[in-house]
C-alpha cells in the first residue's frame, strides 16, 4: 500500500524545469568546445550579415537567385541564434536550467527554421533548373512575385506543420527525471523523459520528416538530375562547365544538410551506445551550414565575389567565371 501511495504521488508530480547537461560523456571537459563553437557562431553571424549587405548594396544582385540567398542568410542567423547563446551559457556559466515553456518554444523554432532552410533549398533548386533548362522562360517564371509567394508558402508550411511538435511534447507528463543529455531541447531528447506513452510523438516526428524533408529532397534531386541531363547535352564545354560550377556550391551545402539529418535519424533509431555522436552532429548541423553557406556561395559566384571586394574596398580584378 505504501508503495502504491509513492507511485501515485510520483505520477502526480510535474517537473518545473529541464536541465540541459550538455554533451553526454564529456561533461568534465566539454567547456573546451566553447571556443570553436563560439567562433563558428561569430563566423555564421558576420558572414551572413556581410552577404545581406552585399546583396542590398549591389544593384546587379537584385535578382531572384540572390533574394533566395538573402532569405537563406536570415534563416541561418535565426537558427544559430536560437541555440548557440544557450549552448555557450551552458559551457561557460553552467546555466543548464531551462523552463518547460522556454524548452518547448526552442523546440518549435528549431524545427521551423530547419524546415524553412530545406524549403529555401528547394526554391533555389527550382531557380537553377529554370535558369539552365528553360532559360528563355526564366524572366517570366522566376519573378519577384515568385520569390515572395514561394517564401510565404514555405514560411506558412513550416510554421504550421511543426506546431504539433512542441504541442504534443507539452502534453506528455514529466514526473521523474528532468536531466536532458543534450545542449538543446530536441523533440526526442525531451520526450524520452516523459512518464507516459510517447508513441504519438515519435510517429509525428517520423511523418514530418518524410513529408517535409523527404518531399523537399525528392524535388531537389529531381531538379538537379534534370539540370545534369540538360548540361550533358550542351555542345559547348565552356557553357557546361559554367552551369555545373554554378550548381556545385548548391549541391555541396544541400548534401551536407540532408546527409547529417539522415545520420542523426539513423543514430536515434539505432539507440546508439555512444549518445555523444547524435548530440554533437545535431549541434554541428545547426551551426556549420550557416557558417559555410555564405563562404561557399561567395567562392563559387563571380558576382558575389565582386560585391565582396567593393564592400571591403578591395581593388582586386576577378577573372574567374
Amino acid at each position: 500500500m505504501l508503495q502504491d501511495l509513492r507511485d501515485s504521488n510520483s505520477s502526480k508530480f510535474q517537473v518545473s524545469e529541464f536541465i540541459l547537461m550538455g554533451f553526454p560523456g564529456i561533461h568534465s571537459w566539454q567547456h573546451w568546445l566553447s571556443l570553436p563553437l563560439a567562433l563558428l557562431y561569430l563566423l555564421a553571424l558576420s558572414a551572413n550579415i556581410l552577404i545581406l549587405i552585399i546583396i542590398y548594396q549591389e544593384a546587379t544582385l537584385h535578382q531572384p537567385m540572390y533574394h533566395f540567398l538573402g532569405i537563406l542568410a536570415v534563416v541561418d542567423m535565426g537558427l544559430t541564434t536560437t541555440i548557440m547563446p544557450k549552448i555557450l551559457a551552458i559551457l561557460w556559466f553552467s546555466a543548464k536550467a531551462i523552463s518547460l515553456p522556454e524548452c518547448f518554444v526552442q523546440m518549435y523554432v528549431i524545427h521551423c527554421f530547419v524546415g524553412m532552410e530545406s524549403g529555401i533549398f528547394v526554391c533555389m533548386a527550382i531557380d537553377r533548373y529554370v535558369a539552365i533548362c528553360r532559360p528563355l522562360h526564366y524572366p517570366s517564371i522566376i519573378t519577384e512575385s515568385f520569390v515572395v509567394k514561394s517564401t510565404v508558402f514555405m514560411a506558412l508550411r513550416n510554421s504550421l506543420s511543426t506546431t504539433l511538435v512542441p504541442v504534443l511534447a507539452a502534453q506528455r507528463h514529466y514526473c521523474s527525471q528532468n536531466q536532458i543529455e543534450h545542449c538543446l531541447c530536441s523533440n526526442l531528447g525531451v520526450t524520452s523523459l516523459s512518464c507516459d506513452d510517447r508513441t504519438i510523438n515519435s510517429i509525428y516526428q517520423l511523418v514530418l520528416a518524410w513529408t517535409l524533408m523527404g518531399s523537399d529532397l525528392g524535388v531537389i534531386v529531381l531538379s538537379y538530375a534534370l539540370i545534369l541531363h540538360s548540361v550533358l547535352k550542351l555542345n559547348s564545354a565552356e557553357a557546361a562547365s559554367k552551369a555545373l560550377s554554378t550548381c556545385t556550391s548548391h549541391l555541396i551545402l544541400i548534401l551536407f544538410f540532408y546527409t547529417v539529418i539522415i545520420v542523426i535519424s539513423i543514430t536515434h533509431a539505432a539507440a546508439m551506445t555512444v549518445p555523444l555522436v547524435p548530440v554533437l552532429l545535431n549541434v554541428l548541423h545547426n551551426v556549420i551550414p550557416p557558417a559555410l553557406n555564405p563562404m561557399v556561395y561567395a567562392l563559387k559566384n563571380k558576382e558575389l565575389r565582386q560585391g565582396f571586394y567593393k564592400v571591403l574596398k578591395l581593388n582586386i580584378k576577378d577573372n574567374n567565371a
